[in-house]
Formats: C-alpha cells, structure tokens, sequence
C-alpha cells in the first residue's frame, strides 16, 4: 500500500486555512480521553519515583525546580499548540521539523522520539515486573514483564478508541491518588491527626538548614531530574491527527497544563515537605510511599505501589502508541521501510507498533540482565532525547512566527502568548538544562550514547541519500500536501516559509 492510497482523506480545513489531512487515521480520541491523556502525561514515575532522590539533592527548594520547569515546560506546549492549530497532523514534531528546518531534521526528529518511546518503554516494563513482586515474589520477573508487554501490544492493535480508554483510567488512578494524598496531606496540617500529626507542619519547609539546605547549585543540578518528569507531557501533540475536533480539544488540554503542575507536582510535593520534614527522604524510595507511612495508613505502601504500577504501564502503553506512528511518519517520507506506512483493518499502524515492542521486548531481557543502575541510564537517554523533540518544537514555532510576521504562512487560531519571545526563553533553559547533564558525571554518560545514535543516524541519511536523492530535497506540493513547503499552503508552490 503506498501513502497515496493510505492518505485517501482530509478532515477539511484546518485553523490556517488549508487542508488537513486526516492519514487515514481513526479520530477516535474524545474530548474526555485527550483531556486525561494530557493530565497522565504530567504525571509520571518521575514525580512517583524520581523525586526522592531529587529532594535528598535539593530539600524544600524542590517546589521552586518543579514550578520553574513547569514554566518552561507550558512556553513549548504553547507554542506546540500554536502549530497544531496551524495544521494538525500525527506524528507532528518530525513534521514541524520537517517543514520548518529541512527533510534531515525531520528524520533525525522522528528517530529520536521513537528512541526516546522505546527505551522509556524498556525502563517502565522492568519497573512494572519490579512492582509486582512486591506482592507475588514467586513471580519471575520476566514473565510479567512479557505479559504487561503483550497485553499493551494487543490494546493498541484493537483500536485508538481501546488505547485512549486504557490510558483514561490509567491517568484517572495517578489523578485520583495525588489528590487523596494532598487531601490527606492538608487534613494532618489542620487538624493534627494521625502518627505525622505532631511535626507536621508549614515550617518544615525552612526549619531544616533553610529552603535551600544544600545550596542553590545543588538545586539546579536537580532540573536534570526533574525534566525527566515532564516527559510525555508533549504526547498530546501526537494525537491531533487522531482527535474528533482538534480544534477544540487541543487549546482546552493545553491551556490546563499550568494547573495541572500546580496542582500534581508543586501541590502535592508542598504537602508531602510539610507533612514530612525533607531529611527524611532518600534516594530510590517514593517520597509518597514515605509520607503514607509517616501519617501511619496501614495499606498506604500497597495503594502506592498500585499507584507507581499503574504510572509505568501507562508510560509503556503511551510508548507503543506514539512509536507506531511515529514510525509511519518515517516511512511516508522514505525515512524508514515503506511497510511502515500501512493500516490495519482497525486503522492503527500494526507493523510500527509490533516492531517497537519487539524493541521494548529486548529490553526487557536486557534490564533483567545487567545492573540496576541500567535502569537510570535508560531513563537519562530518554531524557537527553526529550530535550531534543523540545527544541525541535521551539525551533519550529520561531521560524513559524517569522513566516507569519512576513505574510508568508497564515496566522493559527491558537497564538502562543508573547509570540516567540517565550519559545527563546524555553530553548535558553533547555540548553542549560543540557550542561548541567554534561557537568554531571553519572548522567553526562546519556550525552555518548546520543553522540553515537547521531552518528549511526548520519551515516543511515547518507544511504537514503544515495538511494533516493529526492528524500534529502525541500519538496513542493499543491496546497494542501502536508509534504509540501510552508509556502504551499497559501497555494503558491515553491514559496518557502
């Protein structure tokens, strides 16, 4: 099957004014699933997990990380939002890449995100076959594993529908547990009950050495950790080509971004170092965990260990999810074997899906062989990828807004506040963030393995260059053809953006 006959349809027009191509996917998201997909993407085993260790580094200061990272994290959706409007499409950071930058930054775009899917999917299977042992050590690890991996698999198979339920009560359990913990976490403050009742207090949060215990350096080298966190909070950009009325889903998930992080990281960790002075805390153990058995509720380790179950599987299903088509985007544009590109029966992209979990299956066989601190490398590359698809998406929506000031491209229902003047501030921030990965020893090693995945991607762009040349040329379109420049939406081929 070839693009043309898999790209049959168009939704109409999209918020710029030309056509949106609907890919020949399913719009099969609902207003009620993109809202919780893009609530479970702000919640992750990095809050769950990650911020014990964070809060050992950087005490109380921790709530300032979250919320400055969050900031930044709201300037990319935004401007991620900007460019959905303008033409939404799935697989849309390679797109954006693609259009904005030149076809190689597309393809590099598009590889990185799928790596970044697959070894997060890797790391969050090992983690939930860990979990399960908590409560049937008699359980192999691998076969749990194996079983969470072919349950997932055979959920994105049946349909995005099945997918988007899935992931719904997935984020409805990590919703609902932060928010029983900072109701709980409120009620000792108040009224004093329960075994944490006594030194429960507001004043934790200066008491011990000061807000800042170990200085304001050792706090920023925390944002490492803490952008680990936020990721997947962009898989709402994935799925615009699968959402019934992007037009009015998309603005909605986006713009309850900010309370959302208010509310899952700077609440509940505000709670949780009030309730529990932050010397308490260590690295590898949940800071949730912890505070459960502080106030004393005798089931409070199993409900989080539920909880943190159900925040890896639902990291691996968004995994398997967005790889597929991620991979299809790839191979419509020649970057990856032209099989990518076909449709099953249910409109999912079958044969992306089932190789990327084939991948996460290796993985799986991998993290059951080697060390445990295998574990926060993979997460560390996931990371380092991360930030790539980020800049990419602020790169973008820069050169968009220039497009749009000279009249060349048509302006999006949904502008980003500031212009593009916020999109420079996040991109200031992520490198940063990226030196501060280099200045640390344990995670600059994520900086290699990127260094090598960029070689091994040059040298696969220079055969697909040498086999197909056209790949590697800005191509013009009739307006409409979302492989087309940015000038070919207003209906002028060869007009670049």
């Amino acid at each position: 099957m070839t693009s043309a006959q898999v790209d049959t349809e168009h939704d109409g027009t999209g918020a710029g004014g030309g056509q949106t191509p609907e890919e020949g996917y399913e719009r099969g998201l609902n207003s009620r699933q993109v809202q919780m997909i893009a609530i479970g993407g702000a919640i992750g085993v990095g809050l769950f997990l990650g911020a014990g260790a964070n809060i050992a580094k950087a005490g109380p200061s921790l709530i300032v990380m979250y919320a400055l990272a969050g900031v930044i994290i709201f300037f990319i959706m935004r401007a991620l939002g900007e460019l959905l409007l303008y033409r939404p499409v799935s697989g849309s950071f390679a797109e954006y890449s693609r259009e904005f930058l030149g076809p190689f930054f597309g393809y590099f775009t598009g590889w990185t995100y799928w790596l970044m899917w697959v070894v997060t999917g890797m790391a969050e299977l090992t983690a939930a076959a860990i979990y399960i042992n908590y409560w049937w050590p008699a359980i192999p690890q691998w076969v749990t594993a194996l079983v969470f991996l072919v349950v997932l698999f055979g959920a994105n198979l049946i349909s995005v529908k099945l997918f988007g339920e899935i992931e719904f009560w997935f984020s409805m359990v990590k919703v609902t547990a932060i928010i029983g913990m900072i109701v709980i976490g409120l009620g000792v403050l108040t009224f004093g009950f329960s075994a944490a009742g006594d030194t429960a207090s507001v004043s934790n949060l200066w008491a011990h050495d000061g807000f800042f215990p170990k200085g304001v350096g050792s706090s920023l080298m925390t944002l490492q950790g803490v952008m680990f966190a936020y990721l997947a909070v962009e898989l709402v950009g994935v799925t615009a080509g699968e959402s019934k009325n992007p037009e009015k889903t998309l603005p909605k998930a986006i713009n309850t971004l900010p309370w959302r992080i208010a509310l899952f990281y700077v609440g509940a960790l505000t709670v949780i170092l009030c309730v529990v002075k932050w010397t308490e805390f260590a690295p590898g153990v949940s800071p949730f965990v912890a505070a459960f058995a502080q106030i004393g509720i005798p089931a409070g380790a199993a409900i989080v260990n539920f909880v943190v179950l159900t925040a890896a599987l639902s990291s691996c299903n968004s995994g398997m999810y967005s790889t597929g088509r991620m991979l299809r985007t790839l191979a419509d544009n020649g970057e990856a074997p032209r099989t990518f590109t076909r449709l099953s029966a249910t409109k999912t992209p079958a044969f992306g899906i089932g190789v990327s979990a084939l991948f996460m299956g290796i993985g799986v066989v991998l993290n059951y062989l080697v060390p445990e601190k295998a574990f926060g490398y993979v997460t560390s590359v996931a990371t380092a990828a991360g930030i790539w698809t980020w800049l990419m998406i602020l790169v973008s929506h820069v050169l968009y807004r220039r497009a749009v000031v000279a009249g060349r491209l048509p302006g999006s229902s949904f502008p980003a506040p500031g212009g593009s003047v916020c999109s420079y501030i996040a991109i200031v921030f992520l490198l940063f963030v990226t030196g501060l990965i280099a200045y640390d020893a344990d995670a600059r090693v994520c900086l290699y393995v990127m260094a090598g995945w960029a070689a091994a991607l040059g040298v696969g762009w220079l055969v697909l260059k040498n086999r197909n040349p056209e790949i590697t040329m800005d191509r013009t379109a009739e307006p409409g053809d979302r492989t087309g420049e940015p000038g070919d939406r207003t209906g002028e081929p060869g007009k670049v953006g």
